[in-house]
């Protein structure tokens, strides 16, 4: 029984825990409140993961330390630096393979299928802090420092998750019409929360997945609007109605929402196809995709669930990674 330690209990974090914990593993999980998953195998510390003497103090003995943190969208450039600078150190300082949960955003707008060697050419701030993490784990790798290795995903399918998908299905599933600043017929990649889980522990123990990046294994993609249709399908609610929010909209409601302030920058991912390519990781590590209509009807029957007791729908103006 080997320590695991990730810092971050949101739906990745949690995910994780749990599929390491039924696997027979000690597992840690870091965050500033001491939250977390409840579970027998799941210790849980309240500590601050910037801290690189704590964070390698709640490291040591561990074969891996899981970077599934999320810093709030707008303090991206303030609060990642030090936060990955203390992640790096930590495990430099153990021997711990540093597994990071990372995103598309450094590759910037591309035309056709992002793979991992698309040129990382972000020119926003959100998408260079996250090459600049990047860049400075693997040249700790490459010096022999440490061990690192990082598996990016597109947005999100999954209950927990701030991503578009989770503020589109509760109001679809509600019958209610929703207005957003995409082009509902664009072809998206959608990526599996579970799917990332099981990426990121693969990634870690597995001595071929050091030292480079690698896409989570994600379905076909489809549009929000086949997303939307499918979901409605699974729930036997209304047929979605979709509206678009001209770009006009989305910046003059940056004017008084951080969150959507901050989309400004993204914006492209939602206005043409967004395709990330995912073969290497199944090939190589062996990781397949959970079919997307069995994630959906899966999260679809989450919503349900907690729906009546959250209000789900209203959206939490936070990052969807």
């Amino acid at each position: 029984m080997s320590l695991h330690v990730i810092v971050g209990a949101g739906p990745v974090g949690t995910a994780t825990a749990y599929r390491l914990a039924a696997a027979g593993e000690r597992v840690r999980v870091v965050t500033r409140r001491g939250t977390g998953p409840d579970h027998p195998a799941v210790e849980r510390v309240a500590a601050d993961a910037a801290d690189p003497d704590r964070l390698a103090t709640l490291a040591d003995g561990a074969v891996a330390v899981y970077n599934c943190a999320n810093p709030a969208y707008h303090r991206w450039a303030r609060d990642w630096p030090p936060l990955a600078a203390a992640l790096l150190t930590a495990a430099g300082r153990t021997g711990a393979v540093l597994a990071t949960v990372g995103n598309l955003y450094g590759y910037g707008p591309v035309d056709g299928p992002m793979t991992e060697a698309t040129p990382p050419a972000a020119a926003g701030t959100k998408g260079r802090v996250r090459n600049r993490m990047w860049a400075e784990a693997l040249a700790a790798h490459r010096a022999g420092q440490a061990r690192v290795t990082e598996v990016r995903g597109s947005d999100y399918l999954g209950v927990g998750t701030t991503s578009l998908p989770m503020l589109l299905l509760p109001p679809v599933l509600a019958g209610r019409r929703v207005v957003l600043p995409v082009d509902f017929d664009a072809p998206h990649t959608w990526t599996y929360v579970d799917d990332v889980a099981r990426t990121l522990v693969v990634a870690a123990a597995a001595e071929r997945a050091w030292g480079r990046a690698w896409h989570v294994p994600s379905p076909p993609a489809v549009s929000v609007r086949e997303l939307a249709t499918r979901a409605a399908a699974l729930a036997g609610a209304p047929a979605p109605r979709l509206v678009r929010l001209p770009y006009p909209g989305l910046w003059l409601a940056g004017l008084v929402n951080p969150f959507a302030r901050e989309l400004r920058e993204t914006a492209y991912q939602f206005d043409r196809p967004y395709l990330m390519d995912s073969t290497s990781a199944t090939e190589i590590l062996g990781v397949e995709p959970t079919p997307l209509d069995r994630a959906l009807a899966q999260t679809v029957a989450a919503l349900r669930h907690v729906a009546p007791a959250t209000g789900a729908g209203s959206g939490d103006p936070r990052r969807r990674h």
